[in-house]
């Protein structure tokens, strides 16, 4: 496919960003990352969840408008992505006037269409998780997340949730790569099949939130606010904009909303539904990825063990954070953040392999050719010095992408750099110095071409550490695509800048 929409979740602003946050949307900056390179089109978008009654409750507590409170909090998340270098393309707040408007419009629809009618509601609800939850689902009186629940009786619209329960099977039967991995689809299926009831999609017990038209009684439940974000981005109403059409109705683009597992259901059984009620198309897919763990333990406010990414980040470093999260933990499954795992990471990764490579090269060019490229014939990188096959690798960095296998791909780059190391041990290009010139430059050429390779592929997952090995080696900017890998190579001449080391180590 030529054209991509990636999508983190947007965040509830009831507190500032947290490791599970930075996570997220890490993952989909990655991804935008590693597509531009293959020169395809690709909007990534993120944003925050302004609206709600815990939103109301904690600016109340902060003595604070709700307005003010969730400017403020808004921007927190903003700072985390400038920190974190993630380069969105569009940040939604559901309280842009743009969304606002979007979801007028998708209520207008259902209302439209029948698939909203008006009524009473009971049951327990967690105000903590913004959700509805029957009998069957508490766990010792609590939401199944651990949430306190409340009674509520009050009178609310409904969606016709249950007229979509045999549509919603069918789709995930015709559509088997719609929920990743196959472990969430299992257990969606499982759910939607146990019968699904009608949505209470209104409430009227506080006014933080956008007011249902013709009845400013109501206020939209703020699941429906929010998963109307992936649409508000590509401008819908404008059902006729050129961003609608290229990101939401095309065929061609692989539209995905990556999330975490805590709201899986929202997302796989609830905005499937609305947009089939709707008439509106489906995302091609709903990427679950597992939780953070601290040390063994949930992360939670109660335990005072969150996680601080900025905190973090200026303790280790913002390169060795991203590589961190993606080389621990395999998508689909939870991670466990220990410090001296990270600390084990950095050094023998990061520094001793792949910035061990880079220093030991350069100072070599440096200490033998006063950093000038040697010349050489190209036809002489063939047989037993031959280079990575690249196209190889591109094929295979693809495949583990689809599958969301950044750990994968690492392994795959960390390989390279280990097998340019085990070169330079092998070759003892210092004793070639004095032996035989014309392999020795064979050999410096050959380790420069890893190097060149390693950090073109480096560049989605640590981009700033990835740029200073690329400016090492003067590798100009339009060659740091995905098809440079084998259609270009270093340049034979050039006069390189002295090494600058690009990890260090980490001292406890």
């Amino acid at each position: 496919m030529d054209q991509f929409y990636i999508t983190t979740p947007i965040y509830y602003v009831n507190d500032k960003p947290h490791i599970g946050h930075a996570y997220t949307s890490l993952l989909c900056d990655v991804i935008a990352r590693f597509i531009r390179l293959d020169e395809k089109s690709v909007k990534f978008t993120t944003g925050t969840d302004e609206h709600g009654q815990k939103i109301e409750k904690a600016a109340k507590a902060n003595r604070i408008d709700p307005q003010d409170f969730t400017n403020k909090v808004s921007t927190t998340f903003k700072e985390l992505a400038a920190f974190m270098n993630f380069q969105y393309d569009d940040f939604i707040r559901t309280t842009d006037k743009r969304h606002v408007n979007a979801v007028t419009a998708l209520w207008n629809r259902l209302q439209e269409r029948e698939q909203i009618y008006l009524s009473c509601y009971s049951g327990w609800y967690s105000v903590r998780d913004e959700a509805f939850y029957q009998e069957s689902e508490l766990i010792n009186g609590k939401a199944p997340t651990g949430a306190d629940v409340e009674w509520l009786k009050e009178e609310s619209y409904f969606f016709r949730l249950s007229n979509w329960q045999d549509k919603l099977l069918q789709f995930y039967q015709d559509n088997p790569d719609f929920i990743f991995p196959e472990s969430r689809k299992n257990e969606v299926i499982a759910f939607v099949k146990s019968g699904l009831t009608d949505l209470s999609i209104s409430r009227t017990s506080f006014s933080w939130g956008i007011t249902v038209p013709n009845n400013n009684k109501h206020i939209i439940y703020v699941w429906i606010d929010a998963l109307t974000n992936y649409i508000t981005s590509v401008n819908f109403p404008n059902v006729e904009d050129n961003e609608y059409k290229k990101f939401w109705m095309n065929k061609n683009c692989f539209n995905v909303h990556v999330i975490g597992k805590d709201i899986l259901r929202f997302h796989a059984v609830y905005w499937p539904a609305i947009l089939m009620a709707t008439e509106l198309p489906l995302p091609k897919q709903i990427a679950v990825h597992g939780w953070w763990l601290n040390e063994g333990k949930k992360i939670s406010k109660s335990l005072g063990n969150i996680i601080d990414p900025i905190k973090l980040s200026k303790e280790f470093g913002v390169d060795q954070l991203r590589y961190f999260l993606l080389r621990e933990v395999n998508f689909s499954q939870d991670g466990n953040f220990s410090k001296q795992t990270m600390i084990s990471r950095i050094n023998s990764e990061l520094a001793n392999n792949v910035g061990n490579l880079v220093q030991r090269t350069m100072s070599f060019l440096h200490k033998q050719y006063n950093g000038v490229i040697p010349i050489i014939d190209k036809n002489l990188l063939i047989g037993n010095e031959s280079l990575p096959n690249c196209k190889t690798i591109y094929n295979q960095i693809k495949g583990y992408l689809s599958k969301y296998e950044f750990n994968n791909i690492i392994a795959l780059i960390l390989n390279i750099s280990s097998e340019a190391n085990a070169y330079i041990d092998k070759s003892t290009p210092w004793i070639l110095s004095k032996t035989n010139t014309a392999q020795m430059n064979l050999v410096i050429c050959k380790l420069l071409e890893h190097i060149r390779i390693i950090g073109i592929l480096l560049q989605p997952i640590i981009p700033q550490s990835a740029e200073k090995i690329l400016n090492q080696l003067q590798i100009p900017q339009e060659e740091r695509k995905f098809k440079s890998l084998y259609n270009a190579q270093i340049q034979y001449g050039t006069t390189l800048p002295k090494p600058v080391p690009i990890f260090l180590k980490f001292i406890p």
